[in-house]
């Protein structure tokens, strides 16, 4: 026997199993009860929502002999032949591919014969918007004075490019994106039944690519199940799949995209590409990873309003710490222009690459948005107090030469910290966090959740991940001229605060708890003579 598609195998055969369109169901199911049966409806919506099953659930029921509260039986002669689709009571067309005014006319003609069998005969034109318009004047007369017995329903997704004159003879019914916990419950249903191992946050994420299209989810659950055939199905597996990139890319990038680092966007999209990701799917994951961070930041409780892991939601709420509002919107802003051209882009490499550059140097740009974020990059430099200007001179004969100037925060002679000073300084590590916040919110941020540790004489910074750590280290250029990395700048915030030259490191990894529990030992241990911070 021929292997049937989910969607297929699990279409809907009662009102019951109809899910996320309970407002269009309760109507036809009061309508059945009450013998008010109209003769034209129009179901539209998105793709999968449910719009041709429920038409073909009417059909079924308004000639059931033994219909179960307004759902058909399934068991009589006419419901079975309904389901075989062997009925000459049901009438599907294609208007996608039969949308002249001849097949038209066939409907018109096949309408004026009574049905065989049951009480009505019903015509469901499927993506009716694709008639042309002399078919839709064709059946404008029968659409509006049908015989008695005849029931027109007209399915579109695209309800705007129907004549006003057919709107006006049909009942319209509005057939809503199914919620992505909904579409969740029913795969899960559906892995039981095909008695399939799983993980929930496996079906979530399936659920959520489907963008509210029941069909698209069980196609893609089809599609992960066949590639893993007797394995369960995992979050890790789906990803791999579908072609989808991890939030931890996500998070990588945007550190890039702020640090102004093109070379670092092209080698992830570099990345991206070699392990076969889908490049549109890579740009609408990429906006809806920034939406999360802006609901993060907007919200008192992101658990509330974001559907992620637990470990996800973890790296989400942290990114939206040291991410700005303002940049997350522009973001935003120039991702949803690009998914809307990328779809049937030839070059879909290059119009991304264009776009990141966009995102990562702002001065490319000379909107308001871009402006603002222009000025930020300003403020974050004269905060570090690390900037490059040019400088002209006359030469001997006239000529202009220019020089450039790197200003750094000076330096003078400082005493060599000694293990009992920089245990000093870990214990009042909040504090210089909070001082960092003038020179780099970012680092604030960053350096707030990190553990410091005295290791054979040096100051060491343990930071929550590596992604802290390559962004403290990080440093650009500026007209050929290196800046200092925050790393630099938070050593000369110490120097400040101590008179002490601290020699430093930083490292990232599960080791710091231990540390930080074995400074806690050694600082008990030692007695300061030292003076303390203010």
């Amino acid at each position: 026997m021929s292997y049937l598609a989910l969607y297929r195998k699990y279409r809907p055969q009662a009102f019951s199993e109809v899910r996320g369109q309970d407002h269009i169901v309760t109507t036809l199911k009061n309508q059945l009860k009450a013998e008010r049966i109209g003769h034209a409806y129009l179901f539209c919506g998105t793709r999968g929502t449910g719009k041709t099953s429920v038409a073909k659930l009417f059909a079924k029921a308004v000639n059931c002999e033994s219909p179960v509260d307004g759902s058909p039986c399934g068991k009589c002669p006419v419901c079975q032949s309904i389901d075989r689709m062997t009925s000459m009571n049901v009438v599907e067309l294609d208007a996608a591919s039969n949308n002249s005014v001849d097949n038209i006319r066939d409907i018109i003609d096949s309408s004026k014969y009574a049905p065989t069998e049951g009480r009505y005969k019903v015509f469901i034109i499927d993506e009716v918007h694709m008639l042309s318009t002399s078919a839709f004047n064709a059946l404008l007369k029968t659409l509006e004075e049908p015989p008695a017995y005849v029931i027109f329903i007209l399915a579109t997704t695209e309800v705007h490019k129907i004549p006003i004159t057919i709107l006006s003879r049909c009942q319209r019914y509005d057939f809503k994106r199914i919620t992505t916990d909904v579409i969740a419950g029913c795969l899960k249903d559906l892995m039981e039944s095909e008695g399939i191992e799983h993980e929930d946050k496996a079906l979530k994420y399936i659920a959520r690519v489907a963008d509210g299209s029941m069909r698209d989810a069980e196609s893609l659950l089809d599609q992960c199940i066949a590639f893993y055939i007797g394995k369960a199905l995992t979050y890790d597996r789906v990803l791999e799949v579908l072609g989808s990139v991890d939030v931890e890319v996500f998070a990588r990038l945007l550190r890039f995209v702020g640090n102004g680092d093109v070379s670092g966007c092209m080698n992830i999209l570099d990345e991206v590409m070699q392990s076969g990701r889908e490049l549109t799917q890579f740009v609408t994951d990429f906006a809806g990873y920034l939406r999360n961070l802006l609901l993060a930041k907007s919200v008192d409780d992101p658990t509330e309003v974001l559907e992620l892991s637990k470990e996800n939601m973890e790296l989400v709420i942290h990114e939206a710490e040291v991410a700005e509002k303002e940049q997350l919107i522009r973001y935003i802003g120039i991702l949803s222009e690009l998914s809307n051209r990328i779809r049937y882009a030839s070059q879909k490499r290059l119009l991304i690459e264009v776009e990141l550059i966009k995102l990562a140097r702002p001065e490319t740009q000379e909107d308001y948005s871009s402006l603002l974020d222009r000025i930020r990059v300003l403020e974050n430099k004269l905060e570090n107090g690390s900037f490059t200007v040019k400088t002209a001179e006359r030469d001997d004969e006239g000529e202009t030469q220019s020089e450039e100037a790197s200003f750094n925060p000076s330096d003078t002679e400082l005493t060599k910290a000694l293990p009992e000073d920089i245990l000093q300084v870990a214990e009042h590590w909040q504090m210089i966090a909070s001082n960092m916040s003038s020179k780099d919110k970012l680092a604030a941020t960053m350096l707030a959740d990190a553990t410091p540790a005295e290791e054979n004489g040096k100051l060491v910074v343990y930071f929550k991940n590596t992604l802290d750590l390559e962004t403290m280290r990080y440093k650009r250029e500026v007209n050929g001229v290196e800046q200092p990395s925050r790393m630099d700048i938070l050593k000369n915030v110490i120097s400040e605060l101590t008179g002490l030259d601290i020699m430093m490191d930083a490292g990232s990894g599960e080791n710091e708890r231990n540390l930080k529990n074995r400074d806690i030992r050694k600082r008990k241990q030692v007695n300061f003579n030292i003076k303390k911070i203010d």
